[in-house]
């Protein structure tokens, strides 16, 4: 009965799937543009394609797009009872909803925080004064003017300073522009030129824009104008893309000289990666000041001082420091002021003024993240309305998204946090904000960055997680990194459901980080399910295919995601135009409106099936990568570990990744149409199995020190800032048989377990462990059908196959040798497969193909649909080479209707399969829906459908929206109410195949029993 049991559950996975592996999506409501007859008419169809829930985030005002004639602007009496209805129509479903945390998907604050409850900066302002026998007092500068009317004193501070350098000559031969920013796409120089030698210690930049170029310059130094000397090459710090808040000031070693050559050329230009953003595009230098000092700073002090997201490439202390004395609330100095020259500097906070700009009537300043009380007002204010309505039942999460609103370096409260998490007062080093050089001035930088992670975690995250049980939901999140200053994985002990984020045909915005930050910290925290925001684009041409994100979905079932959210499913109030409303282009047009939204049908079941396996049990990872001390810090890229792990990479890997970071003439590639980009960010569709047949986790301090450790090694990275407590904790964990990896590995398998599997290059792999059961996700990601040997770390029971694309099993010959299972497997192109070890039951050996033949039909009646065009076709042709505009253009579903005679035979089964459609296709024989075909190979089984003789055959095909769009655009469009606010194209004026192109292909295959 047992192996029964295991067999009937293998087979009905999918039919009867737990509500949790279903896939949901993200619901926009744009503009205020919402109908009721739309929202039901978008719930129903969420529904019927298999849709758990949707995350609602009503984006922007009625004001932006007054043209949408938008009524519904969020807090209005209308909004509400637009957001009533919704949640009646998903209660009526049985669906499931969540509610962002503010208006809008960027990221918590509304109209009810003022300045002072707002995120807060450290600011200040200076001035030079003169001590000696005619002038020894001198009053504070002007207070800092303040954002939005907000500011509050902290501490002045006297710093004895040099001379301050007189203004330099301008020269070299990059020049400014009419801007008046030096702006340069070949190799030259900016020169600073005095009328006398000058002692230079510092460097100031302010870019022009987000531009990695302006920090790459090399300075150097000559006294006669013709021999230069090296200076200093200013290297980056790593970077997230809201990176603007800030500008770069470095440290030089003090340098006497007349001339200073601010020196640039693009070659040795990173191709760009998530925390080098700006390295992503074309190199060109933009500078729109450059400030020479006279004075000894902090190296890099923007990226030490918590105000922007960056990681300095210099920690060490300095060693060079002014005289610093502190004053009194009056201006006075604690100390006598010798005589010379003098710098008071008068430090506040303010508001940063970021918003939550994504958002329409309920936007206002982003909240305090550090305060308790303001937390609370922010939850309550915005997501404390959606539960009093009715229906509210219907909500089950409360979601924090996209984290778009910079950094927060202080609160009323910091420095009292700081003394008691750090055990000194922050306040006699409070200079070390504005780069003045302290002893211990990298203890306290650093301290101050750990203590804004610790108050991102535990006040905000932790009023968020406690908020959320107290209205009986759940809390998920995205990544924090990087924009604020945090460990991007320690957030996620708080968080029910973590979640990333991935972007279909867009390097410049794809999140690989982000998705490893949400996989290892689900893993490191026990959490069960991995969230995903997937397929978002950030310029969608309305080619896409459920064919064509395949691939990239199942890449991330590999790597650890197990629930998909969909980006994005816009609310399209009219019921008379198609496809209608979009997020202004950006995403995959996942909603009704889509023409093969209906078809989806059969992705939506494969995810289903495949989420419903992968949320099963604990996941199985060999390898920990310690995240180290460093704050801010997140997960590595793989491209990260090859330094560390050459061996297990292989010396192919080694040298393509060289190549890649050599970029070599900076090559560029178009990606989407029309935003041109480095040929060389990092894309993790290149890495897929790169450690052959090991998978690693990134582990962050917290988890290190304070949880189960169940990896067989770890790897410390080369450089890493590693603290005592954290250094214990490795010893430990050494001591037990862990296997520490602190310099380059070099063997092609850990000496303390062999790989977990080995596979051919190109196949993706996932395993998890449910008790005795053994669960191993397989995805080919080449376009070529591929039968191979593959060897799995277990002997655990017999192995069954099962394929997620249509929920069939199959036992395959197998043989356990020296701990591994091996066995054969076919993948289609683009295919996948879970092999799940259970205790031995009897189930269907792979069958045998008897015979392909093409099929003979009666000549085929197509009708389609949306302009009630009829025609008889024999052969098949693509409906883009017809005369008719009506057919030329047409976009959407159009059904084949035909005839045919087949002999069936007791004992064998009958395939059909489309080998060429353009794009998805539902099938029905006599009647019977045989189901939908989306992908390779393009097969339904039609076996219990058949009759002896003549046979009905209809074939609902149904393409992209792209040929229509192009021809609406030119006049010549195949039906009416075309219309979208998504402007973007694909290159040229080019038509898609479109159509059923080839005669159907019969497969027969005869079934045996297993022996």
């Amino acid at each position: 009965m047992k192996k029964y049991l295991i067999s009937i559950a293998l087979l009905t996975l999918g039919m009867q799937a737990h509500a949790s592996s279903r896939p949901w999506t993200f619901w926009y409501w744009m503009y205020g543009a919402v109908s009721k007859q739309a929202i039901k008419a978008d719930l129903q169809a969420m529904k019927d394609v298999g849709l758990e829930g949707c995350y609602l985030m009503p984006i922007r005002g009625v004001g932006e797009r007054p043209d949408y004639q938008g009524t519904a602007q969020q807090l209005t009496p209308t909004f509400w009872q637009m957001v009533d209805y919704a949640m009646e129509q998903s209660d009526s479903l049985q669906m499931q909803m969540g509610v962002h945390i503010c208006d809008g998907f960027a990221l918590a604050g509304g109209p009810w925080i003022s300045p002072e409850e707002s995120m807060q900066q450290v600011v200040w302002t200076d001035t030079i004064v003169h001590i000696g026998r005619r002038h020894s007092t001198f009053a504070l500068p002007q207070a800092h003017p303040g954002h939005l009317g907000f500011y509050r004193d902290i501490a002045a501070f006297a710093v004895r300073v040099a001379s301050p350098l007189p203004k330099p000559h301008e020269g070299g031969t990059i020049k400014r522009d009419e801007k008046g920013v030096f702006r340069a796409r070949t190799p030259g120089f900016i020169e600073f030129s005095f009328d006398a030698p000058q002692q230079v210690r510092s460097i100031h930049i302010v870019p022009s824009g987000n531009n990695v170029q302006a920090q790459r310059l090399r300075i150097e130094a000559s006294t006669d104008g013709v021999t230069y000397q090296l200076v200093r090459q200013l290297t980056p710090p790593r970077q997230g893309w809201q990176n603007t808040d800030q500008n770069y000031t470095y440290s030089l070693p003090a340098t006497t000289a007349r001339y200073f050559r601010c020196y640039w050329t693009p070659v040795g230009t990173e191709p760009g990666s998530e925390d080098l953003d700006a390295a992503k595009w074309a190199p060109t230098l933009k500078i729109r000041d450059i400030r020479l000092g006279a004075d000894a700073v902090i190296d890099q002090y923007e990226a030490k001082n918590g105000s922007v997201w960056r990681i300095a490439t210099n920690n060490s202390p300095s060693t060079d420091f002014p005289e610093v004395v502190m004053l009194d609330k009056d201006g006075s100095p604690r100390h006598p002021l010798g005589n010379g020259i003098w710098r008071i500097v008068r430090f506040g906070h303010t508001a940063t003024g970021h918003t939550n700009a994504t958002a329409g009537g309920g936007k206002g300043l982003e909240c305090d993240k550090f305060t308790q009380k303001t937390v609370e007002k922010q939850i309550d204010s915005w997501f404390g309305q959606f539960m009093k309505r009715p229906h509210s039942n219907v909500v089950r999460y409360i979601h924090i998204d996209s984290w778009e609103c910079g950094s927060q370096n202080w609160s009323a409260s910091f420095a009292d946090e700081f003394q008691r998490r750090c055990g000194y007062d922050l306040l006699p080093f409070l200079p070390v904000y504005a780069g003045i050089p302290m002893p211990g001035d990298d203890r306290v930088l650093r301290d101050i960055r750990t203590t804004i992670d610790h108050l991102i975690n535990d006040v905000f995250f932790a009023t968020a997680a406690r908020k959320a049980r107290q209205y009986g939901v759940c809390l998920s999140s995205e990544s924090v990194a990087p924009t604020m200053i945090s460990d991007g994985l320690t957030h996620y002990r708080y968080v029910d459901f973590p979640m990333g984020e991935f972007w279909l045909n867009s390097p410049t915005h794809d999140k690989p980080n982000d998705m490893l930050d949400a996989i290892s910290g689900a893993h490191v925290y026990g959490k069960t399910i991995v969230q995903a925001e997937g397929f978002t684009e950030i310029r969608g041409v309305w080619n896409e295919t459920p064919a064509m994100i395949k691939p990239l979905l199942d890449r991330n079932l590999a790597l650890g995601m197990n629930r998909l959210f969909f980006h994005v499913n816009t609310h399209n109030p009219w019921m008379d135009r198609r496809p209608g409303m979009t997020l202004d282009g950006i995403g995959l047009f996942f909603q009704r409106d889509q023409t093969w939204f209906r078809e989806a049908k059969g992705m939506v079941d494969y995810i289903t099936r495949c989420q419903e396996w992968l949320q099963r049990g604990v996941p199985v990872v060999d390898i920990a990568v310690f995240t180290g001390d460093e704050m801010p810090s997140r997960s590595l890229t793989p491209d990260r570990l090859v330094p560390m792990l050459p061996g297990l990479f292989g010396t192919d890997r080694i040298a393509d990744e060289a190549r890649r970071l050599a970029n070599e003439g900076q090559p560029m590639e178009e990606s989407p149409v029309g935003v041109r980009h480095s040929a060389g960010i990092i894309d993790l569709k290149n890495w897929v199995n790169a450690l052959h047949g090991y998978c690693y986790d990134s582990m962050n301090p917290d988890g290190l020190q304070n949880g189960r450790f169940d990896y067989k090694a770890l790897v410390v990275p080369q450089g890493s800032f590693v603290s005592d407590a954290s250094k214990r904790r490795i010893a430990e964990l050494e001591s037990q048989g862990v296997r520490i990896i602190r310099t380059p590995y070099c063997q092609d398998t850990l000496d303390v377990i062999g790989p977990d599997a080995l596979l051919p290059e190109g196949v993706a792999f996932n395993h998890r462990r449910d008790g005795n059961t053994e669960i191993y996700f397989l995805a080919n990601q080449l376009d070529s059908a591929r039968t191979m040997t593959i060897s799995l770390r277990t002997t655990k029971g017999v192995p069954h196959i099962y394929y997620p694309i249509d929920g069939k099993q199959e036992q395959p010959v197998f043989r356990h040798s020296n701990g591994r299972t091996e066995l054969m497997l076919t993948l289609s192109a683009y295919g996948s497969a879970f092999v799940i070890f259970t205790d031995e039951s009897q189930g269907n050996a792979p069958e045998t193909t008897l015979q392909h033949h093409v099929l003979t039909t009666a000549p085929w009646d197509i009708h389609f649909h949306n302009n009630g065009v009829s025609l008889q076709q024999q052969p098949l042709a693509d409906w883009t080479a017809s005369s008719n505009d009506s057919i030329r253009y047409y976009s959407g579903r159009a059904t084949y209707t035909t005839n045919f005679k087949i002999k069936v035979k007791k004992g064998q089964r009958y395939y059909l399969s489309l080998p060429d459609v353009r794009d998805v296709a539902q099938i029905w024989v006599n009647e019977t829906d045989c189901g939908i075909v989306w992908t390779s190979p393009y097969e339904v089984d039609i076996t219990n459908a058949l009759h002896r003789g003549n046979n009905t055959l209809r074939i609902a095909v149904t393409n992209t929206w792209h040929n229509a769009l192009r021809g609406a655009d030119a006049g010549k469009a195949p039906f009416d109410g075309i219309w979208t606010n998504a402007r973007y194209r694909t290159k040229g004026d080019s038509l898609l195949p479109a159509g059923l192109l080839a005669q159907p292909i019969i497969r027969i295959t005869k079934a045996t029993k297993q022996q």
